[in-house]
């Protein structure tokens, strides 16, 4: 018997809501960093070898700040490395030529691991000397050396009328992202890009109203992942500075999230990183006084490798092997498939109604006697669903719609499942063999349903995963 891959798809849709707003707020373990001073400002954490850059107003010494011309504390580079999996080691400084009388940061490490972007004032010369001179911001590159920035050099967009800054170059080095209040933007500061071409960097392009809000958007971050996490003050969030994220589907920046407590509050949150796993990060805050940066902890699962849904087949096609022995007579070829249905032919296809375990059976009549040859063959044919967890939901669905997902279907003999862990790829989970969702924002999602059993005498739980995509659409 040959088996053919023919989907069939009813099955029954049992729900439960899931209260998905409680979930979100509890996906992030949130922690202040040990380096961090009780006195000054740490913000814009960059995530660099085994440790982190980042930025701090601290003073030069002891008993000694270090200001601007105009009085300023003066922002300046450190690297801090860790010490164990709780610990830092103390912060090393970075140091440029600007260190002295400038601010240098936020910044950026292109992928070679050398290349820095990084964010100070334009005018160095005797104009910066003037309290009342509005010094502007720029976007600089240099080359890390070691705990030194050598080779300072200026990015060809600067401009003395305005400030860009707060760079984040992409994972594949083809895109550079900054903050800018240039003039045609859609509020205080936008969130831009320029696009590595021909061995040079072409111009600015501003994100456009999908992204960018007539409020201040600025600190943006490329993950590799293809979302862009920036922050703003715009009306709506939690308080002072959010943290928010936008990614690209069907050619167009959907609109912005915010990221749920706790990494946002009442208090100015802003500066995101995260690792390319996802699952540990930072960011800085004022929730306590002064900037500090603060790590998260994602406490969502998602597996790296969980493979794709099979549709259960219940189709199948018969064939007569040796009907070649009955060429010189006319034979017809009758099949009873077990379940009260029959076919005729020498090649047939029949799909059974689900599992279970039936009789074939196949008579052979001889068209000139009349002769009835039962039960010619006889095979058992054991009919049953793929080994896997399983999940039934739609393949597209609209916008802001409900959508009803269930695991009942699950098929793992010897199993005692424990737990129903779904990942909607859209850092909101669900728990439960039964649960609704919905995506405000179109796209492809990767759900992954992950099932856990009763662990064994030993302690250990087996755990599997499965996943299925799903497409979101606007409504028409």
């Amino acid at each position: 018997m040959k088996r053919q891959f023919i989907t069939i798809s009813s099955l029954l849709l049992i729900l439960l809501a899931t209260n998905l707003k409680a979930q979100q707020a509890s996906v992030y373990k949130v922690s202040r960093l040990s380096f961090n001073t009780n006195s000054f400002n740490e913000i814009s954490p960059v995530i660099f070898s085994d440790g982190l850059i980042f930025c701090s107003d601290k003073r030069f010494s002891g008993i000694k700040d270090r200001t601007a011309y105009d009085g300023r504390r003066l922002f300046n580079i450190y690297f801090v490395e860790r010490k164990d999996s709780t610990g830092w080691k103390k912060p090393e400084e970075i140091i440029s030529e600007r260190s002295s009388l400038f601010n240098n940061g936020p910044l950026s490490l292109a992928p070679d691991g050398k290349t820095v972007y990084f964010t100070s004032e334009i005018e160095t010369g005797v104009q910066a000397r003037n309290r009342r001179y509005k010094n502007r911001s720029g976007i600089f590159t240099a080359e890390l050396s070691g705990t030194n920035l050598l080779s300072v050099r200026p990015f060809k967009y600067n401009d003395p009328q305005f400030s860009l800054g707060q760079p984040s170059i992409s994972n594949d080095g083809k895109y550079l992202f900054f903050a800018s209040d240039r003039p045609g933007g859609e509020g205080g500061s936008d969130i831009y890009y320029c696009e590595f071409i021909n061995g040079d960097w072409g111009p600015p392009v501003n994100m456009g109203p999908e992204v960018n809000s007539p409020a201040a958007d600025n600190y943006p971050f490329m993950h590799p992942s293809g979302k862009l996490y920036f922050t703003s003050d715009r009306p709506g969030g939690l308080g002072g500075l959010d943290i928010y994220y936008t990614i690209m589907s069907f050619g167009n920046w959907m609109k912005p999230v915010m990221l749920p407590e706790p990494i946002n509050t009442s208090s100015d949150d802003f500066a995101f990183v995260a690792e390319d796993s996802f699952q540990t990060g930072y960011f800085a805050s004022n929730r306590r006084r002064n900037d500090d940066i603060y790590e998260f902890k994602f406490t969502i699962i998602r597996k790296a490798s969980c493979d794709l849904l099979e549709e259960n087949n219940y189709c199948y096609e018969f064939i007569e092997e040796n009907a070649v022995k009955y060429d010189t007579i006319p034979f017809r070829f009758e099949w009873k498939f077990g379940d009260g249905n029959r076919g005729v032919g020498r090649i047939v296809e029949h799909c059974y109604s689900g599992p279970g375990t039936y009789i074939v059976q196949l008579d052979v009549v001889n068209l000139i006697t009349r002769e009835i040859l039962e039960n010619e063959k006889t095979e058992v044919l054991v009919v049953a669903d793929i080994e896997q967890p399983y999940i039934t939901a739609p393949d597209k669905v609209y916008a802001g719609s409900i959508i009803k997902f269930n695991a009942d279907s699950t098929n793992l003999p010897g199993w005692d499942i424990t737990q129903y862990y779904w990942n909607f790829d859209d850092e909101t989970i669900g728990l439960g063999r039964e649960v609704e969702k919905s995506y405000l924002n179109p796209g492809t999602y990767n759900i992954q349903l992950i099932v856990s059993d009763r662990p064994d005498a030993g302690g250990e739980i087996r755990e599997t995963c499965i996943s299925k995509n799903i497409t979101v659409i606007n409504q028409p």
